[in-house]
């Protein structure tokens, strides 16, 4: 290697090559490298077996010295791909400054600039191969700390420890949840009301996305539930009403989820639900995070692709600059439900770098043998991971929050009410109009609406709203007249202030979506965006969405 390449290695390529050369070159030395020899030097590197010898051949073939285990540099043989030194000049300090950074930028926009400051200097433009080629042979771990810290970095060397290896189809799911990079606007005004949030399930098997839901609450039990409903049921019904025609068969019952250890997973809704359904809960060890590093970068790969979108507010405040999200937003939230949809039957398609076949081979593979278990009614299995409540009931049926719901099949529980003690109440905090009563041998659920039926349906968050604003207009107490009357009063301070204020087009939009299959309908299906026009969102497949 030359003087003029070891004085262009970037700063942490050459720590890396450092850090190799302490390990391989007393390997190097022994007569015969054993298996037993290289996997201890792969376990300390963070590398393969195969790398190893591959580092071994390299230091034997050269002086012995360090930078003979620099990245995209050999003996100098036929078959090296080595570009010319000025142009790995360009594609080493980019990778530095653009590449090994918090940043995370996309190898599509490395290349970018590797193409533009080639063609500035006259130099032949190297193909995005060329640059994979050497982004993989970054050394792992200083790589992955310069991108995403040294905590994520802990997955790449021993760590007591594994996640268990799955081999069939919903043998395990990952799920997440992450604020989406982009601001949408309501339906009604076309204005911006804010992120919404997105809880994304994949399959660990096939790499498949199985479930997929953006709202605009925080995550909650609730969203946990919408998400399995999602998994669990055929997706055509859903794309049919976002008006997406693509194919996105992957759907069933999981054997286990695989999750971290936010409160929502963690609750008696989730986990009752899963005990129903013969769903296992696995959670991450406690100061692991990267043990659920696949939806981690599934999650992290439609991020980036969100914020190629009108209005994204881009992974940080750096990236951001002077970009006005807000006034180049353009989505309502179904159209961004739309683009998602379409982006994912991209990727379902793409060929996958670890498994290197597409994850819907895959999973056509493998479900031609299988029994996946799929569900037929959605609203009976998501009751099942809804909140839960526990109430007495008296003569006049059950009371939640100030509200009376009452039936007439709660009669013959009523007569028995002293003995049947505590009831379980299931509710949907998007609409509290209905609640679920398990019955008392614990095999059904009834139905129970508003003891009042003409009472509009409102959600969880207008009802607490409501309260705290009659408790600061000093009521200390609270009937159910005042508590619906509040209400209406607050809904025409929205419906007055939705063309004004951001919080009451958000408020108004929320309502619109909450009731399940009651919201306002689809607007028209609007004609596919063209790539490069302003204010448009052409839909890109998924690049690579992880490198495990």
């Amino acid at each position: 290697m030359t003087e003029r390449g070891v004085l262009t290695a970037p700063a942490g390529v050459w720590d890396a090559a450092v850090r190799q050369a302490e390990v391989i070159g007393p390997l190097a030395e022994k007569a015969r490298v054993g298996l037993a020899d290289a996997d201890e030097a792969a376990a300390m590197l963070g590398i393969s077996r195969r790398q190893v010898y591959v580092l071994v051949g390299r230091w034997r073939a050269g002086v012995g010295v360090v930078s003979d285990l620099l990245p995209g540099r050999s003996s100098g043989g036929r078959g090296s791909g080595r570009l010319p030194d000025e142009v790995e000049a360009i594609v080493a300090e980019v990778l530095r400054r653009r590449y090994l950074t918090r940043q995370r930028r996309s190898v599509a926009a490395v290349h970018r600039e590797i193409a533009r400051q080639c063609r500035v200097g006259g130099l032949r433009v190297p193909s995005r191969g060329s640059v994979v080629r050497r982004i993989t042979r970054l050394e792992p771990i200083s790589s992955t700390v310069a991108r995403e810290g040294s905590e994520a970095a802990r997955r790449l060397r021993p760590a007591g420890g594994v996640p268990p290896a799955v081999v069939d189809l919903l043998e395990q799911v990952q799920v997440d949840h992450t604020p989406v990079d982009v601001i949408v606007v309501d339906e009604q005004h076309r204005m911006p009301i804010g992120r919404p949030y997105l809880t994304a399930a994949i399959d660990v098997v096939s790499r498949c996305v199985v479930g997929l839901v953006v709202t605009l609450e925080a995550p909650s039990a609730t969203s946990v539930g919408l998400c399995l409903a999602h998994v669990v049921t055929d997706k055509r019904p859903w794309l049919e009403r976002l008006g997406v025609e693509a194919a996105w068969p992957m759907s069933g019952k999981p054997r286990e989820l695989y999750l971290d250890n936010a409160s929502e997973f963690k609750s008696e809704a989730l986990r009752r639900g899963c005990d129903q359904h013969g769903i296992g809960l696995r959670y991450r060890p406690p100061g692991l995070p990267h043990f659920g590093g696949i939806v981690e970068r599934l999650i992290g790969t439609m991020m980036e692709l969100v914020n190629e979108l009108p209005g994204t507010t881009f992974s940080s405040i750096a990236d951001r600059g002077t970009y006005d999200s807000d006034g180049k937003a353009v989505l309502t939230l179904r159209e961004l439900q739309r683009w998602l949809a379409l982006a994912v039957a991209c990727y379902h398609g793409q060929v996958h770098e670890t498994l290197s076949r597409t994850p819907a081979g895959v999973w056509a593979e493998k479900a031609a043998g299988a029994e996946l278990v799929t569900v037929t009614n959605e609203t009976a299995f998501l009751v099942d991971f809804l909140p839960v409540v526990r109430r007495t009931l008296s003569r006049s049926g059950f009371v939640i929050d100030y509200v009376q719901y009452y039936s007439d099949a709660l009669r013959p529980w009523i007569a028995r009410r002293d003995e049947l003690g505590r009831f379980v109440l299931r509710r949907d905090p998007r609409d509290i109009s209905r609640i679920w009563v398990l019955d008392p041998d614990g095999t059904d659920y009834l139905e129970v609406p508003y003891r009042t039926l003409s009472r509009p349906p409102i959600s969880a968050w207008e009802q607490k709203a409501a309260v705290a604003r009659l408790r600061e207009l000093g009521r200390a107490e609270v009937d159910e007249d005042t508590l619906f009357a509040m209400v209406a009063q607050m809904r025409q301070i929205t419906e007055t202030a939705s063309a004004v204020t951001r919080k009451a087009r958000r408020d108004r939009q929320r309502r619109s979506d909450a009731p399940p299959g009651t919201g306002p309908s689809l607007p028209p299906k609007p004609p596919a965006p063209s790539a490069g026009q302003d204010g448009e969102a052409a839909v890109r497949p998924f690049e690579v969405i992880e490198h495990w």
